[in-house]
């Protein structure tokens, strides 16, 4: 009877994870959302944490850092935007111009160095028809659930109330997590959320800074070689560099294709200087800051950004990184150290537990049930 009322339960919990599993799937992108909200409160808890030190209370420390996020808007939207949307208008017209006169330079080249090679090659027209779909399926994703369900004012004002939330009071969020695990694994979890919260922290250090520094740099080097529209362009590559692998190679289409209408050279010059800016900003100036470099393998990331993006649209794209970043932390606390590492043959940890007779479990439950 007992057997039978343990594959019972057995089977009740299985039935119990994958309608969990369903829901979660039906509510995605407002788990995206929740993501992002605790990313950002990650950031902001940064400074709030600066602030605790020199004696501030965290309630007034929100409050503060919450004013320089909203003075930190409207400067930007007040002194950046409208440059900004001024070139951004011309770039628009002027990126499709240099892009035909890429193709066409390129027809010539290979006309005059093998006229097959050219016929050999996939046309724009075929490229554009095969990545059609993925881009309609990305944007669709993404944008529908802004524009359909909530709409972008309204996502945005909750993405910051559920920031503000979470960062005002964090521990019964955590502690309300770390309960939905056994007992006797709570301590772990515990453990394993610091781990999270360190390499969010280290990862947003390091990327608030490489997006500053390509700007600037991307601003300097393109007003040297008297590229227009430097400002808007720099602008891109900044918000670009917040997506690793593709955010970098997006960036410099644009300023090739203008500086291609003016000169071939300054084409080629262009993407000279946007390898060498990331080569240093990733060797020199990322490594001098981060007190633990985070290595993610580049082709792990590009098609967990290829996933994300397929799923959950531009704002998965968007988050890739930092969901790497929490997803390798757990596999390898969990999978790695707590099952495969402990791993024995007849079963996983069975050495310790006759061992210890047992008590070690209760010691541990009592423990997890103070969570």
């Amino acid at each position: 009877m007992g057997e039978k009322t343990l594959k019972f339960g057995q089977w009740l919990g299985v039935v119990a994870i994958g309608i969990a599993l369903y829901i979660m799937w039906q509510i995605r992108q407002i788990l995206l959302l929740l993501f992002a909200a605790i990313v950002l409160a990650n950031a902001l808890n940064i400074l709030v944490k600066r602030q605790q030190k020199w004696g501030i209370k965290r309630s007034y420390a929100v409050a503060i850092s919450g004013i320089l996020l909203m003075a930190a808007s409207i400067g930007f939207f007040w002194l950046v935007v409208p440059p900004f949307v001024n070139e951004f208008q011309q770039l628009v017209q002027l990126v499709p111009q240099g892009i035909e006169e890429s193709i066409a330079w390129l027809e010539e080249l290979g006309n005059r160095l093998d006229p097959e090679l050219i016929r050999a090659l996939p046309t724009i027209e075929q490229l554009t028809q095969q990545l059609q779909p993925l881009v309609n399926q990305i944007a669709g994703r993404g944008l529908s659930f802004f524009y359909t369900s909530l709409g972008i004012p309204l996502s945005l004002v909750f993405l910051l109330v559920l920031t503000f939330m979470l960062l005002a009071d964090p521990h019964p969020y955590r502690q309300g997590f770390i309960r939905l695990f056994p007992s006797f694994y709570r301590r772990r979890v515990d453990e394993i959320l610091i781990h999270c919260d360190r390499a969010l922290n280290d990862w947003l250090a390091g990327i608030c800074f490489n997006m500053l520094a390509i700007a600037l740099l991307s601003f300097v080097g393109l007003s040297v070689l008297q590229i227009p529209l430097a400002l808007s362009q720099a602008t891109i590559a900044g918000l670009f560099a917040f997506i690793p692998t593709i955010g970098p190679a997006l960036s410099v289409v644009p300023p090739m294709a203008i500086a291609l209408l003016d000169d071939p050279w300054k084409a080629l010059a262009v993407l000279i200087f946007y390898i060498v800016m990331q080569q240093v900003e990733t060797q020199v100036l990322t490594r001098l800051i981060l007190k633990h470099h985070i290595s993610v393998f580049p082709a792990i990331t590009l098609l967990a950004q290829l996933f994300f993006a397929t799923v959950f649209g531009f704002l998965g794209l968007f988050l890739a990184f930092p969901l790497i970043i929490v997803g390798q932390v757990w596999l390898k606390e969990v999978l790695i150290e707590d099952i495969l590492d402990r791993w024995k043959a007849g079963g996983v940890g069975r050495q310790e537990e006759e061992e210890t007779g047992g008590q070690g479990d209760k010691e541990t439950r009592r423990q997890g049930d103070e969570y």
